[in-house]
């Protein structure tokens, strides 16, 4: 397979995605942990048709520099590239835009893993 392989895909800031702890005189901006949960959506959907049937991927690594902050409404579009394939791992250099500025950029890493057996430890720790 030739890399890096991109994907872009656009979100839209809802409420639910914002800050607000800063009061009433700033208003609600996109917080750092929903974009990187776009960042990862993102690189899973970039190697979904490379896995064998009965796999995912689970984010194992992520370092993200939140740049600029985008305010309820704005789109933001991100930017993932896989770069690297090692063995289970995928590894994504990430850009995210609004619609004015790159806001942010973060490196990812990805396993590949059997969903059965993933559902299975999660069980395990659920009948401590």
């Amino acid at each position: 397979m030739d890399l890096p392989k991109v994907l872009e895909v656009v979100y839209t800031v809802t409420e639910s995605e914002a800050i607000h702890f800063m009061g009433a005189e700033v208003p609600p901006a996109l917080s750092t942990p929903a974009l990187l949960a776009w960042m990862e959506l993102a690189s899973r959907q970039a190697v979904g048709n490379l896995l064998e049937p009965g796999q995912d991927t689970v984010g194992v690594s992520a370092t993200l520099k939140h740049l600029a902050p985008t305010p309820v409404g704005g789109k933001v579009r991100v930017v993932t590239k896989l770069v690297a394939i090692e063995g289970r791992l995928y590894s994504f250099e990430i850009e995210a835009f609004d619609e004015t500025e790159k806001i942010g950029e973060a490196r990812h890493d990805r396993a590949a893993i059997r969903v059965a057996k993933f559902a299975d430890r999660v069980r395990a720790k659920m009948n401590l």
